[in-house]
């Protein structure tokens, strides 16, 4: 039977104790505002009063056009009221219309972690409660250690939550705080809670530990809860949380369960996913469910021909329905059938069988040079539409000099520099310019953008967000070849791979350099110096 499910996000909160991850408050607010886009129904904004970032976020939150924000924080400390708690009094005071208060429900954490006994733990549960709903216009009990504490002692466990619903708590989540209770034992505790208390009112909230926290969502949502938690990505401490990304489009696309993300909300999702790992600088999980930029690759020549007649015979869902884009992948695996097929995604380049064996050709010998065009899209796309002679030469690099440098400043501190010189021609015109960087490669990048920007305009909304490189001959030790793959991106969101290889790794990061520069050109649809002028 259908039934509406409450989506509430903890990224940050939750995911702020992610190893690595530290949120400023600018992160905090362009996060919260992606969330809101999406259609979110809560979005937790973190602990008011627990450290400065938190309460700056609190006092000044961002206007939601969907979502409720809500503030985090816990029951109250033994041997004080609910209203003279400093700590609890700045959670449910904060403003936000929802409060999200965590207690124990595990007699055994209660008594070792808290030092209480059982009927104070209860108490403190009901008072926090209680003294919450004055202020907020709905109170959610996170029920910390649930599972564990249900199956040492269900009667308590439940003496909890029922402490908690009937002291004004709107939702009633069951945490598996420690990410070890497996999606069948999820299912039937749920079963039993909810054999007890009005699923209508149960939240779950897992923990990624056994890497299954989504399957234990789902399971829990088979027996009857109607409220979700979990974060971006899955971010969380040790292992994360349920991933609301992979999460979201199952609900949507795949079970009868309806939300507030529609249809047409939900094509930004492969974009939102990846405008939170840029926010945050990591790099984007190309195995990710749904929005990775593996999700719906074919490498293998009979997959890819299946692909082309009838694309669910090997993708579940449809890309373009959560953002994301089929892609054929190129190697020297591939035969003309993957090859062209490769090719559909670009309408406007028509090659006949003797142009796609040429094509294929090329590709294989530059693929036996060390050439990778897996995770390099934009530099295939260039190979072949170069060939067809529709890539324009829009500069010319005569020669370029790296030079780093590395010492003591007088005061003896370790000082490193990187300084490139290019002399670049620019249909005729030539150009030399300096510039220093935080390395040779990003060095070169800006003496190489510097020349062209007075140009080439387009290239001010270009940045380089990854570096990567493999050693593709470790017998040869430091003279070894390299690969380089470079991603960059625009302002619009949009990102494209481009590849290099030499033995020499400023060359190689140059040729990638190159590639990624021209793309962009080509795809903001930029003529040549001469024919601007």
């Amino acid at each position: 039977m259908s039934r509406r499910i409450h989506l509430y996000d903890t990224t940050l909160r939750d995911g702020a104790q992610t190893q690595g991850v530290d949120f400023t408050l600018g992160d905090k607010l362009a996060i919260a505002t992606l969330l809101d886009e999406l259609g979110i129904d809560t979005i937790e904004g973190g602990w008011p009063g627990a450290n400065p970032v938190d309460t700056a976020f609190f006092q000044d939150p961002p206007a939601f056009r969907h979502a409720r924000l809500a503030a985090f924080g816990m029951t109250r400390r033994s041997g004080r009221s609910a209203a003279n708690d400093p700590g609890l009094t700045s959670v449910i005071r904060s403003g936000a219309p929802v409060v999200t208060l965590v207690g124990k429900t595990w007699g055994r954490q209660a008594e070792q972690a808290l030092g209480v006994d059982l009927a104070e733990n209860r108490a403190m549960i009901a008072d926090s409660l209680a003294e919450a709903a004055r202020y907020a216009h709905e109170v959610i009990f996170d029920a910390e250690h649930f599972f564990d504490g249900f199956k040492a002692d269900p009667a308590y466990a439940l003496a909890c939550l029922e402490a908690a619903a009937e002291t004004g708590a709107r939702w009633l989540v069951l945490c598996d705080t420690n990410g070890g209770t497996l999606p069948d034992e999820i299912r039937a505790i749920v079963a039993e809670v909810a054999s007890r208390i009005d699923p209508s009112r149960l939240g779950i909230h897992t923990h990624n530990d056994t890497e299954t926290a989504v399957a234990g969502t789902l399971a829990a949502l088979s027996a009857g809860v109607c409220h979700v938690q979990g974060t971006l990505n899955g971010l969380g401490e040790r292992c994360g949380n349920a991933n609301l990304v992979s999460l979201i489009p199952t609900l949507v696309l795949k079970t009868d369960y309806w939300t507030a993300v529609s249809k047409e909300a939900l094509t930004r999702l492969t974009p939102v996913a990846r405008a939170f790992d840029d926010q945050l600088n990591r790099q984007p999980n190309s195995g990710a469910a749904y929005v990775g930029a593996n999700a719906f690759a074919h490498k293998g020549g009979l997959h890819a021909s299946a692909v082309a007649k009838d694309p669910s015979f090997y993708e579940h869902v449809d890309p373009e329905a959560v953002g994301n884009q089929r892609t054929i992948v190129v190697s020297d695996q591939a035969g003309r059938a993957n090859l062209a097929a490769r090719l559909k995604g670009f309408p406007d380049l028509a090659l006949d069988d003797r142009q796609i064996g040429d094509l294929l050709g090329a590709l294989k010998e530059r693929e036996s040079q060390g050439y990778a065009y897996e995770g390099a899209a934009a530099s295939f796309e260039l190979l072949a539409r170069r060939q067809q002679g529709q890539v324009p030469d829009y500069f010319r690099l005569d020669r370029f000099r790296v030079i780093d440098e590395r010492r003591f400043n007088a005061k003896g501190a370790l000082v490193t520099l990187s300084e490139a010189t290019v002399t670049i021609d620019i249909a005729g015109r030539p150009a030399m310019t300096v510039a220093e960087g935080n390395g040779p490669v990003n060095a070169l990048d800006l003496a190489i953008r510097q020349a062209l920007l007075p140009t080439y305009p387009a290239l001010a909304g270009m940045r380089l967000v990854d570096y990567r490189v493999r050693i593709l001959t470790p017998e040869a030790g430091t003279a070894a070849v390299t690969r380089v793959l470079i991603e960059s991106a625009d302002t619009s969101g949009h990102h494209w791979s481009t590849v290099g290889v030499s033995g020499n790794i400023i060359d190689a990061s140059y040729a990638a350099l190159h590639d990624a520069i021209a793309y962009r050109l080509f795809r903001t649809g930029a003529g040549t110096a001469r024919a601007a002028e």
